[in-house]
C-alpha cells in the first residue's frame, strides 16, 4: 500500500516486485497471424535481418514483421532508410522471442558491439527480448556489450526486455524514445547516451550484488530533456549500493519521477561523478519517489511542484512535432 487513505473513492494501490524477476506482461492471448520470421522455415524468412532487408527503402507505410517464438542469434540492423518498421514477437510473453548476440567492446568497440542497431525512425518493438549475452567476467577489459543501440527518432518499445551486463542500452543522440511496460537489466552504466527517452511503468534492475551505476547520460547542455523514469520500479540484488546515475557529459539530465526505488539504491548519495564531470553540476533530479531507496537530503536534488509541470513525459517527447506515444 502506497499510503493510508480514508477517502476510498480516491484510494490508489501500488504493487511492486520484491525480486529482480523480469515481468512478462503476457497478453490475454498471444498475438495472432502467420509469422513473417520463423527459424524452422514456417514463415516467409528464417532470420529477422532477412525480413528487414526485404522492406523497400524509404517506405512510407508501416511494415509489421511478426516473429515466431524462438532464439535468433544474429546482429540485427534497421537502417535509417527503412522507417516505420515494427518487430513483434508472437509468443505469450517477451521471454519467448529472443534476439541475441555476444559482441563486446573488446572486439567491436562499445557503440559497435550491439546485438541490434536501430536507425530507422518510427521504429516499434513489441513482446520480445533483445539481449547481449557476452559475459563481462570472461575478459579482463572491454566489458561493455550493448544489447540495443537506439539512434532513431520516435521509437517505441512496448513489453520488451533488454538484457546485458555493462552498457546494455545505448540511447544515442538522435533518439526520442518511449519505453513502456518493459524491463532493462545490467551492471554498470547500463542505460547511457545523449538521447531523450521516457521509461514508463518499467522495471530497471541492477544485477550485480555489489551494486553499480544505472545511468550514464551524456545529454547535450543545450537539450532540456534527457532520461525520465516515470512510474517505474528500481530493483537490484544488492542493498544500499546502487547509484541512480553519473554524468558521462557534464550536461547530463536524468529525472526519477513518481517511481518506487528499492533498497538497492544508495540512500545517502545516489549520484556519483564520472571523470571530470561532477554529479553536482549535472541536471540530476527526483520527484515524489517512494520505497526504501527514496529519501530527501542535500545530496538528492528534488523538483518543486511548480517545476514538475514542465518535466512530464509529454514534455520530454513532444519535440517540435508534438509527438505523444502515450
Amino acid at each position: 500500500v502506497q499510503e493510508p487513505c480514508a477517502d476510498t473513492a480516491r484510494m490508489q494501490w501500488r504493487f511492486n516486485p520484491t525480486t529482480g524477476t523480469p515481468p512478462t506482461n503476457p497478453p490475454t492471448t498471444p498475438p495472432s497471424g502467420s509469422p513473417t520470421v520463423a527459424a524452422d522455415g514456417s514463415g516467409q524468412y528464417r532470420t529477422v535481418q532477412a525480413a528487414i532487408d526485404a522492406v523497400p527503402a524509404n517506405n512510407s507505410q508501416r511494415v509489421t514483421i511478426t516473429i515466431k517464438p524462438g532464439t535468433y542469434r544474429q546482429v540485427v540492423r534497421v537502417p535509417s532508410n527503412k522507417p516505420h518498421i515494427t518487430l513483434r514477437g508472437l509468443g505469450l510473453g517477451p521471454a519467448n522471442t529472443v534476439l541475441v548476440f555476444n559482441n563486446s567492446a573488446n572486439s567491436h568497440g562499445t557503440s559497435g558491439s550491439a546485438s541490434m542497431f536501430v536507425d530507422g525512425a518510427n521504429f516499434v518493438a513489441e513482446n520480445l527480448t533483445i539481449s547481449n549475452d557476452f559475459d563481462e567476467n570472461s575478459t579482463s577489459s572491454g566489458h561493455q556489450a550493448v544489447a540495443l543501440h537506439l539512434n532513431a527518432d520516435r521509437a517505441v518499445l512496448r513489453n520488451v526486455r533488454l538484457l546485458g551486463d555493462q552498457d546494455t542500452f545505448l540511447v544515442n543522440d538522435r533518439t526520442r524514445g518511449y519505453v513502456v511496460d518493459s524491463y532493462v537489466e545490467g551492471t554498470v552504466d547500463f542505460i547511457f547516451g545523449g538521447g531523450t527517452i521516457v521509461f514508463d511503468r518499467s522495471t530497471i534492475h541492477e544485477k550485480r550484488s555489489s551494486g553499480g551505476t544505472i545511468t550514464a547520460a551524456s545529454t547535450d547542455a543545450a537539450k532540456t530533456y534527457g532520461f525520465l523514469f516515470y512510474r517505474s520500479t528500481i530493483t537490484g540484488t544488492g542493498s544500499n549500493n546502487t547509484n541512480l546515475g553519473r554524468p558521462w557529459r557534464q550536461g547530463a539530465q536524468v529525472l526519477y519521477r513518481e517511481s518506487n526505488l528499492g533498497g538497492t539504491v544508495r540512500n545517502a548519495q545516489p549520484w556519483t561523478n564520472m571523470g571530470d564531470s561532477t554529479w553536482q553540476n549535472a541536471r540530476f533530479l527526483e520527484y515524489r519517489n517512494t520505497g526504501s531507496g527514496a529519501t530527501v537530503n542535500g545530496n538528492r536534488p528534488q523538483l518543486s511542484d511548480s517545476q514538475a509541470a514542465t518535466y512530464t513525459p509529454q514534455r520530454y517527447l513532444a519535440g517540435s512535432d508534438g509527438w505523444n506515444p502515450m
